[in-house]
């Protein structure tokens, strides 16, 4: 499967009454759940929790951040001041790629298509967010380690 069959499963499984989804093809599988069942704490600086729905689509690994596709990419949409890169899926946001390491990107900064911009992880797997057009930083939406939810804005950028 390639991404976009993946992006547009996951749009359908999301739209659907399905709960859960396991598919397996030679090599590939995927598993999609609806609903959160954990019991994995996770340890790191204090961040205010989030209300998480009651039903939330959970997903594997996904790539990174795109054009208006599917959810398993950040969509982007027009706003008062620039464009919204938003989550592409439910999980924690980091700037960097570990704990005291320099940002991906900082506000001002200009992005190049492909650079990565943040990892999302989900499911103890990092997921790295790629720009999907050069773009400058006008605002970075959400605190490292704050937990995200799909299409949540976590960027505010303006296309160069």
């Amino acid at each position: 499967m390639d991404k976009n069959e993946i992006r547009e499963l996951m749009r359908i499984f999301d739209k659907s009454d399905i709960t859960k989804l396991k598919i397996k093809e030679g090599d590939f599988s995927i598993e999609l759940q609806k609903g959160f069942e954990s019991n994995v704490s996770y340890a790191s600086a204090p961040a205010p929790m989030m209300p998480m729905p009651a039903t939330m689509p959970q997903v594997a690994p996904v790539v990174a951040a795109s054009a208006p596709a599917m959810g398993g990419e950040a969509s982007i949409n027009a706003a008062p001041s620039g464009l919204n890169i938003k989550s592409p899926m439910v999980g924690t946001f980091y700037k960097s790629p570990s704990p005291g390491a320099a940002p991906f990107a900082k506000i001002g900064d200009v992005i190049r298509k492909g650079q990565p911009i943040a990892i999302i992880e989900a499911m103890k797997i990092m997921n790295e967010l790629e720009a999907e057009f050069d773009c400058k930083i006008l605002d970075i939406l959400v605190e490292d380690g704050q937990p995200v939810e799909f299409d949540m804005p976590i960027f505010l950028v303006e296309k160069v």
